[in-house]
């Protein structure tokens, strides 16, 4: 088949549009919907400092190389990218290895900081300790290390490859777990509670099929390490609502669209409830955190004892 645009051959057939895209049309139909997801949302503005979570993988290899990209001959935007090394033997030293080439061909500096070095451990370790859970460990150690170093870093943005997948799935997780806190921080720009020392994050594939994700970094030669995490199995619930929205999308394609847009009509009327202003410190580190103890310093001590 042709492109819908052009006498070009077809690289990929969007079925929940009924279009086809050469590679051409296909590369430039993805940076302007990014470009139309961060002008319209307001995502970087003059003089900001983005900070890049860049793990090494697709989706945040190409938030990288399209927001450097986009605003690399702009004077008053200031792009960088930090990589968090887990200390997953076999899979993040491969990874870390990837996201440090990546960055140096873009001439982006980069900062590489450890769970090791951080907080005494790693994720092979803390595996062997906890029977189970450490997937959601690791992600709470992560997003934590994430707004610090981000923050220490002069950073006014933090910017993560969250694709549409990614954002439908943590939908339906929440609702399942009746999370409504967690619920309400979907979208482009998340932001509930207000902190001082919280890094605002932005999410540039928001609207971006994981899919179709993939696809633009191969179409690219974007390098980037295809392996998943060992340690995602921990996290079957997740697993289960990606096969069940793969399913869905299917059978009745854009059903993501849909549920991305239905959640963001009910997130106005819930945010009213949770718009509580301000959240408190951790008494131990003094990050933020809606508890006396936040839950980074309840597992170190929990680990220690």
């Amino acid at each position: 088949m042709n492109c819908s645009f052009c006498k070009q051959e077809s690289i990929y057939f969007r079925n929940y549009e009924g279009h086809h895209y050469c590679e051409i049309h296909f590369v430039k139909n993805i940076e302007k919907r990014v470009k139309k997801t961060i002008s319209t949302n307001k995502l970087i503005e003059k003089g900001d400092r983005i900070a890049v979570a860049h793990s090494g993988g697709k989706d945040s290899s190409n938030v990288l190389y399209l927001l450097n990209k986009i605003f690399s001959d702009n004077p008053n935007i200031e792009l960088f990218a930090i990589t968090i090394d887990e200390g997953i033997k076999g899979y993040r030293d491969k990874s870390v290895k990837k996201s440090e080439s990546f960055c140096k061909k873009l001439g982006v500096k980069q900062h590489v900081f450890s769970f090791k070095k951080e907080f005494g451990f790693t994720i092979d370790q803390l595996s062997k300790k906890l029977k189970s859970g450490y997937c959601g460990s690791c992600g709470i150690l992560k997003r934590y290390l994430l707004n610090k170093k981000a923050r220490e870093l002069g950073a006014t943005k933090l910017a993560t490859g969250h694709t549409l997948d990614d954002e439908c799935q943590s939908i339906i997780m929440n609702v399942l777990r009746g999370d409504l806190l967690r619920f309400v921080r979907i979208g482009p720009m998340p932001l509930l509670a207000m902190h001082q020392k919280f890094v605002p994050r932005i999410k540039p594939l928001v609207l971006i099929p994981e899919n179709e994700s993939e696809l633009f970094a191969l179409v690219n030669n974007i390098p980037f390490h295809p392996k998943g995490c060992p340690y995602a199995v921990d996290n079957v619930l997740r697993g289960e609502v990606e096969e069940f929205l793969n399913n869905l999308e299917k059978c009745s394609p854009g059903i993501r669209y849909s549920l991305y847009e239905s959640a963001h009509k009910i997130v106005t009327f819930v945010r009213k409830k949770f718009k509580t202003g301000k959240i408190s410190t951790c008494e131990k580190c003094g990050e933020p955190s809606s508890r006396s103890v936040c839950k980074v310093c309840e597992l170190i001590e929990k680990l220690s004892s």
